[in-house]
């Protein structure tokens, strides 16, 4: 039986940590189950890692419905995301066709969206349909040809905006927040002032858990790994040993360590 909203949630209130890494096929979420993750997310990340193009912008609905299903058949306890591709949430029209579809067709249990202000009349419309919405804000994939990968939040104003992001996010309708490349004590700040867990990656290691893309963790990126990673395949001598290794790492909070973050 998968993790439900109300046991992540649990989990937040007790101050354990909450473990999610992505996936894309059944096989891996097989073993991210096994492992004891407590979150798989089918991210639009696949048009990187395992589609091979130089940005999340090319993934359509179908294939992150296509490959959701395929990490649900091999999943077998975690909560799953997944993620709203480029401009399936460009209306609130779309958005809903989107994460219906992503439910429905691909048995995800939440959607992502990426952004602030715009997003806003999205979360409500899908929160009150009864759909688990996360938010992500920070570094924004989807925006990289526009605003490049580079930490966010570095100067008092945009740092400001993300926490007023956040909070208006929340009070939308949003149950979780992936916060993406922002300085530790703004990830710090945004955490203590949410009443939802913050997933944190490369922003530091006081958020309410952490994400990694998996072939970031496995050391299986083709290219340059982000500086906030960590190839936990080195040390562990196998996926599996490399996957019981993150989760007990994230658990006990010695990954990432407290300088761990992206400059």
């Amino acid at each position: 039986m998968h993790k439900t909203l109300q046991q992540l949630k649990k989990q937040y209130q007790n101050g354990e940590k909450i473990v999610c890494l992505t996936a894309y096929d059944a096989s891996f979420g097989h073993w991210l189950s096994e492992a004891g993750v407590d979150v798989i997310l089918v991210g639009d990340s696949l048009g990187m890692v395992v589609q091979g193009h130089v940005t999340t912008l090319p993934v359509t609905l179908d294939e992150m419905v296509y490959h959701t299903q395929m990490v649900q058949r091999g999943n077998q306890q975690a909560w799953c995301i997944a993620d709203l591709p480029f401009m399936s949430d460009s209306t609130l029209e779309n958005a809903l066709h989107a994460a219906a579809r992503l439910m429905k067709e691909g048995g995800a249990n939440m959607v992502k969206l990426e952004g602030g202000e715009r997003v806003l009349p999205m979360v409500t419309a899908l929160s009150s349909l009864g759909i688990p919405v996360c938010g992500h804000l920070g570094l924004l994939p989807q925006s990289v040809e526009k605003h490049g990968y580079r930490v966010q939040g570095k100067d008092s104003d945009s740092a400001e905006l993300l926490l007023e992001e956040a909070m208006a996010l929340q009070e939308a309708g949003i149950d979780m927040l992936v916060l993406e490349c922002v300085p530790s004590m703004l990830a710090q700040e945004i955490t203590a002032n949410l009443a939802i867990p913050v997933i944190g990656i490369g922003s530091g290691s006081e958020t309410s858990g952490q994400v990694l893309v998996l072939h970031d963790m496995l050391g299986l990126t083709v290219g340059k790994s982000p500086k906030f990673s960590k190839n936990f395949l080195l040390e562990g001598g196998s996926v599996q040993q490399a996957l019981s290794d993150y989760v007990q790492a994230v658990k006990a909070g010695t990954f990432p360590e407290a300088c761990h973050e992206v400059g």
